[in-house]
């Protein structure tokens, strides 16, 4: 895909994603007639016909890994999203990218979400987290890097790893080494496994409840206000299965 300006943000996520799916050998859940899992029209007034899809993939070790696309070209949006969900009895963090152009302006979110409390699980933040340190750093002063609008609520349910960003266009065009060296270290967890005595004697029942409520606090429309934009565009019910699916688990 040529990586023009206005491609930016659907570029970075579909290599990520492609990445994710030849490792796992994932399958795509299709919706009516072969197409996307929930075709995206817009309700909106500025604009009629499509305007993206939710895309849904299943298969190897992973739970589910879902993308969301929205493409409004009269207010200039640019999004794609992913999450590619470990199962819920799983220690193993989830992985996931936002990539966006709106207006003139890009951003990006990229973080691994942690599985229990890194505040009482020394081992566990070591193995999953500490080696990111050196690639957030270089995120962190990475010239053209911005931090992103974000409420002390958001950051709390995500890792301190976290690198929420507004990038210029040009540092967004570099921020690829900083997405794969986060998937890489992903990839190595989900082969590999969390060590036994970082788990401190999480049981999968506990991973389990942790997973269902950390979920339904990241996908709700009163912490991310994300959602109180993209309702009117592709209207409530819609928006309501997007939530519905991101927050299912597998246990």
């Amino acid at each position: 895909m040529n990586k023009s300006a206005s491609s930016l943000p659907e570029a970075l996520l579909q290599r990520t994603l492609n990445r994710v799916i030849q490792e796992f050998g994932l399958t795509e859940v299709t919706g009516e007639n072969d197409g996307p899992w929930l075709p995206l029209v817009c309700q909106a007034p500025l604009y009629e016909g499509g305007i993206g899809q939710v895309r849904l993939y299943r298969g190897g070790s992973l739970f589910q890994v879902v993308t969301s696309t929205i493409v409004v070209p009269p207010i200039q949006l640019d999004s794609h999203m992913m999450f590619a969900f470990t199962p819920s009895d799983s220690a193993v963090p989830h992985f996931t990218l936002d990539s966006v152009r709106a207006g003139d302006h890009h951003a990006f979110h990229l973080d691994l979400i942690p599985r229990l409390d890194l505040g009482a699980h020394l081992a566990y933040m070591d193995a999953c987290f500490t080696p990111l340190t050196p690639t957030f750093d270089q995120g962190q002063a990475m010239p053209g890097l911005s931090p992103a609008h974000l409420s002390p609520r958001q950051y709390a349910i995500m890792s301190p790893w976290m690198l929420a960003k507004r990038a210029t266009a040009e540092a967004f065009a570099a921020i690829d080494e900083l997405v794969d060296a986060y998937l890489d270290h992903w990839l190595g967890l989900v082969h590999g496994g969390i060590p036994d005595a970082a788990l401190e004697g999480a049981d999968a029942e506990a991973l389990i409840e942790r997973d269902r409520r950390n979920k339904a606090i990241i996908f709700n429309r009163e912490v991310d206000k994300v959602w109180d934009q993209i309702t009117p565009l592709v209207g409530p019910d819609a928006a309501q299965r997007q939530i519905d699916l991101l927050r299912m688990t597998s246990g």
